[in-house]
């Protein structure tokens, strides 16, 4: 077969291909349907860069070759040499007239996990290695990977650096305490000091390890010396938890910025957030149109009900008074000094502003040691924005700068100072206001795709009893 520089379907389908009307093409890629008779076999040819196939024609007196045609099944890997044509049929404006075709990877019809259709987004969780080739799938990849892009692209923008923060850490961002342990010590033959406790002198790093749960406070050293930082990396909880809103890996962005109180922090997020969901909008419509006919026939109308509202700006105290007044019956009691739940949240957003909320001002045993302290002793500068449907999709604050209040909020929760020693030393030397937050990236997927579970916009999900692929 003619070597033909090959084609994406993407840029046959959606470019202006009025020049290649009647010329030789080459397109590669999965077949996902093969119909036909004795006399035509139409083939749908995918290749992952858009949704839609492209529909390949064969005249199969052409061709007089029967064991070739007939290794041409759904999930056969073929490349295919003809005449790009205005197509006959609806759904398309273009096709090919095959003249040449080679099978690089058959299917067995018999074996192929996805030679039928509708199946459920459980059993493809047990086929990750397979999923991304099912139009749902793609559609979810394709638009991960538009939103990482976005959200460099507003950084780089907007004069933030890229800081790499470190995946192994001696230090627990959070206090949390659910973090997974690294060692290279042999687990049968564990080295133990005199008084009988593990021995991590004797482990490769000589200290007790973990993987990160957050790259905030090694965040935080980049700000007090670049000014604007961000990262954007993987992060790790030890929770057992099987809901359809936890991952054991999943992926945050977390700018931290010097100079930045907690109002310019409001300010960066709303714009973030109306910057990435434009983005996908403007970027990603086939993808979106696709999961909104599937799964959330809102979707499209709740992304562009945050970027065409001003977010709602109240302090925590004043949303309490909201939720006691509303009448509502909550699963959860509500009470100045609890942790909001997600239906506190959704209440305010869905029913009572009818737009995104930011909130701030909590009250400070609730929240992380290193979130600033108010004048009123009983609250502190952070916020939380809260989204329809999921409710708190970023978390942040304005940083506790004063060496005296962070070291007494440390002690008070009880973390090792000899743990967070260096984070203390900024604070001693060139202290300075700044703020900064956390978006999980897929809670983000999450709310801009419409999937109804967290496991389906990762392409390979970590949670409890699961780490196959």
């Amino acid at each position: 077969m003619e070597q033909l520089k090959r084609q994406r379907v993407f840029d046959l389908l959606k470019k202006d291909t009025t020049s290649l009307i009647g010329e030789q093409v080459n397109v590669k890629g999965w077949v996902r349907t093969k119909r036909g008779n004795k006399n035509v076999a139409f083939i749908a040819l995918n290749d992952g860069s858009i949704i839609h196939n492209i529909q390949v024609v064969v005249d199969v007196q052409e061709f007089n070759n029967d064991e070739l045609l007939k290794a041409v099944t759904t999930g056969a890997c073929i490349s295919v040499n003809g005449k790009l044509v205005e197509s006959q049929g609806k759904g398309q404006s273009v096709e090919i007239i095959a003249s040449g075709l080679v099978v690089y990877g058959s299917a067995d019809p018999d074996t192929y996990p996805l030679q039928k259709k509708g199946h459920t987004l459980e059993f493809l969780r047990e086929i990750a290695h397979l999923r991304p080739r099912t139009n749902t799938f793609g559609a979810v990849f394709r638009i991960r990977h538009a939103l990482a892009f976005a959200i460099h692209n507003y950084f780089n923008d907007r004069g933030f650096y890229y800081l790499h923060t470190p995946i192994i850490t001696g230090s627990d961002a959070e206090g949390a305490g659910a973090m997974f342990h690294v060692t290279t010590m042999d687990l049968n033959n564990v080295p133990k000091t005199e008084e009988g406790k593990i021995d991590y002198s004797r482990d490769f790093f000589g200290k007790e390890t973990n993987l990160t749960v957050s790259g905030q406070l090694e965040g935080e050293l980049g700000a007090l010396a670049l000014s604007n930082i961000y990262t954007f990396g993987p992060t790790f909880r030890a929770e057992n938890s099987n809901t359809t809103r936890h991952l054991a890996e999943f992926w945050m962005i977390e700018p931290e910025m010097a100079f930045y109180d907690i109002h310019d922090n409001q300010d960066l997020s709303e714009d973030f957030l109306k910057y990435l969901i434009s983005y996908v909008l403007e970027n990603c419509t086939d993808d979106l149109e696709f999961l909104q006919k599937m799964y959330d026939n809102d979707l499209i109308g709740r992304l562009k009900f945050v970027t065409e509202n001003t977010f709602e700006r109240l302090s925590y105290t004043r949303a309490i008074e909201i939720l006691e007044q509303s009448g509502q019956k909550f699963e959860y009691p509500v009470k100045w000094g609890v942790d909001l739940q997600s239906e506190h949240e959704r209440y305010l957003v869905e029913k009572h502003f009818k737009k995104p909320v930011i909130l701030t001002d909590y009250p400070r045993e609730i929240k992380a040691f290193y979130m600033k302290v108010n004048d009123d002793g009983k609250t502190v500068r952070a916020m939380d924005v809260l989204f329809p449907k999921i409710g708190e999709i970023i978390g942040g604050s304005q940083r506790e700068e004063n060496y005296d209040t962070l070291i007494s909020r440390i002690n008070e929760m009880g973390i090792p100072e000899k743990d967070v020693w260096w984070y203390l030393e900024t604070r001693k030397f060139g202290t300075a206001p700044h703020s900064g937050f956390g978006l999980g990236f897929e809670r983000l997927m999450l709310f801009i795709t419409g999937m109804g579970n967290i496991r389906d916009v990762i392409p390979f999900p970590r949670t409890p009893q699961n780490a196959e692929f």
